[in-house]
């Protein structure tokens, strides 16, 4: 896997059918239908017995936070149509994001890790071994799903601020 950035898109080429099917796994790991992800994607700003500050929360924040976590899943998920079915599924294939969706990207796939994270329980000492290996379980492949989107948001970030390498010319 190549990642660069090529003029005013983020290109993610050699994309192995694995880490593609990741990618494509986004959206529907930033979905908010446990519990157990809502509380953690909507957390109250302060202690529940503060009751006035939670229902203003709640009443004015809560509905825009809503509202921009689906647009940014609706934009990633336009954008990850590059890798539905044009390809051989054992053909590496490459993904191009242009970089006004970068806010999107980064809102999603925090999105997807916090979801993740909750749902599997990691404990903050699980989601900080980055070495862990080999991939033996279902939790496993979650961790390193939660890492890989980690990845991903450290270039995507490295990127847009200018201090990502230096930029690949055109072949």
């Amino acid at each position: 896997m190549e990642i660069c950035r090529k003029g005013d898109e983020l290109e993610i080429s050699d994309l192995d059918p694995f880490l593609a099917e990741l990618l494509r796994q986004i959206p529907a790991s930033a979905e908010a239908e446990e519990s157990s992800v809502r509380q953690r994607l909507f957390s109250l700003p302060a202690d529940a017995s503060e009751k006035e500050i939670c229902a203003e929360w709640k009443l004015y924040v809560e509905p825009e936070l809503r509202s921009l976590f689906q647009t940014a899943t609706e934009t990633v998920t336009a954008d990850l149509e590059q890798l539905n079915g044009k390809e051989k599924s054992v053909r590496n294939c490459t993904l191009r994001i242009p970089t006004q969706h970068a806010d999107a990207w980064l809102n999603a796939l925090n999105q997807a890790r916090l979801a993740i994270a909750a749902k599997c329980n990691f404990t903050d000492g699980e989601l900080c071994d980055h070495y862990r290996s080999p991939i033996g379980s279902r939790r496993d492949l979650s961790l390193f799903q939660v890492n890989f989107y980690g990845f991903l948001q450290e270039f995507i970030l490295r990127e847009v601020s200018g201090d990502g390498p230096v930029e690949r010319q055109p072949d």
